[in-house]
């Protein structure tokens, strides 16, 4: 039957083989925000020495552009449009720094995601139609969008409507 600490060694070795493949193969597959996001994550870890195959992300990925906030005000959409693209603009923040939604009011909260965050990655880009001179995100009639964060992965975004008075009742709010 062959030696018992021999057969130990072999079962052994088979389960540890086992084991990694196994965690291969279930190991997630998340495709990145974008290829910029992803570069500027890899940004912060130490560069790996040379190696044959290994490939170093450039400065065009780092300077991608963020298309997320294109959709803000578009002619052909409405108020409830735009509340779903900065509805999609905080999920992409979250997912990007796994550390929940940006806190503060209106434009600590734009400024968080015009880069000031720990990627420096803005996705609200510079230029952009829908962030008055103040560095307020605002609803397509220029009033700033009101942010209430009801946890760190639910942001409620109320814009004042067509009055640009917060609080009656033409206004409309996006509770994720």
């Amino acid at each position: 039957m062959g030696n018992p600490r021999i057969r130990m060694g072999l079962l052994g070795a088979g389960v540890a083989i086992g084991v990694v493949f196994l965690f291969l193969a279930l190991k997630p597959r998340v495709a990145p925000l974008s290829r910029a996001v992803a570069a500027l994550q890899a940004k912060d870890k130490p560069a790996p020495p040379a190696q044959a195959g290994v490939q170093v992300a450039t400065s065009a990925a780092l300077e991608e552009r963020s298309r997320l906030a294109d959709g803000l005000g578009d002619p052909k959409g409405d108020v409830h449009s735009d509340l779903r693209v900065l509805d999609g603009i905080f999920a992409a923040y979250r997912s990007a720094l796994r550390d929940g939604n940006p806190v503060g009011e209106n434009v600590d909260i734009t400024a968080a995601l015009r880069g000031r965050n720990k990627l420096q990655y803005a996705f609200v880009p510079t230029g952009c139609p829908a962030v008055n001179s103040s560095g307020e995100l605002c609803d397509r009639w220029g009033t700033p969008y009101f942010f209430h964060q009801i946890s760190g992965e639910r942001m409620e975004i109320r814009s004042a409507g067509p009055d640009h008075h917060l609080w009656t009742e033409d206004d409309v709010v996006l509770t994720p």
